[in-house]
């Protein structure tokens, strides 16, 4: 089985610029810790983005869609609280994801028997997690200023910011888009051949995801909610 992963992994090698936009070339898909890098990108990696936007993006819209502004707000709890605890669910949800995920993953990898490339996994899962909160942050902002929530708003950032990772990664000239997009730190490539996640990148995303959190607490505060 794997020597014919070996010789998948160099067909992968010898496909151009697809080869390059999921980082094929500097993985090794017949090893345990590359096929799961590359696939663990293409499921978690956007899955958990698709999710984390979902959970975000109508959070503090919801009672304006739902019609129930008014029961909420007549209750004597100030705005800033009920936006925190808002965030504090949605940081809830996607840890819940991640830990049963990262469970399920190394208990499979146990089960057939192969060695568990602890850091290696412990880092690829990290880095989604920073990702969808990053993405949450994002959408949290962009939450505060919907009326109504839009599961497509929150689907469409997420996928956009996935195809800027893969155009950065096919054009050096579009190598720029890396500082704007989540999954620039997600790469599994870098990540194994590293073994380490890219502070820089990380930084920038974390700031991000703390200007759209800033962003909704400004707005939501100040809101016309009915």
């Amino acid at each position: 089985m794997k020597g014919q992963m070996d010789g998948v992994s160099d067909v992968f090698a010898s496909m151009g610029s697809f080869t390059e936009a999921f980082g094929m070339d500097r993985l090794n898909f017949g090893t345990l810790v590359g096929f799961y890098a590359i696939e663990c990108g293409n499921v978690l990696g956007l899955g958990g983005a698709f999710y984390a936007a979902l959970c975000a993006v109508g959070v503090l819209s919801k009672e304006e869609k739902d019609k129930t502004a008014e029961f909420l707000l007549a209750h004597p709890v100030s705005r800033t609280r009920i936006i925190t605890e808002k965030l504090i669910a949605v940081f809830i949800q996607i840890i819940v994801l991640n830990l049963i995920i990262y469970a399920f993953s190394i208990g499979s990898m146990a089960i057939i028997g192969e060695s568990i490339p602890w850091k290696e996994v412990s880092l690829l899962h990290l880095a989604y997690y920073l990702l969808q909160l990053e993405l949450a942050g994002i959408c949290f902002g962009v939450s505060a200023f919907l009326r109504k929530g839009s599961a497509g708003i929150g689907l469409g950032i997420a996928a956009m910011m996935y195809i800027l990772n893969l155009i950065a990664n096919i054009a050096e000239v579009a190598e720029f888009l890396k500082y704007i997009t989540p999954f620039s730190y997600c790469d599994g490539a870098d990540i194994v051949t590293s073994g380490s996640l890219n502070g820089v990148m990380l930084a920038i995303g974390m700031a991000i995801s703390i200007t759209g959190i800033a962003a909704a607490y400004l707005k939501y505060a100040r809101k016309d909610i009915h």
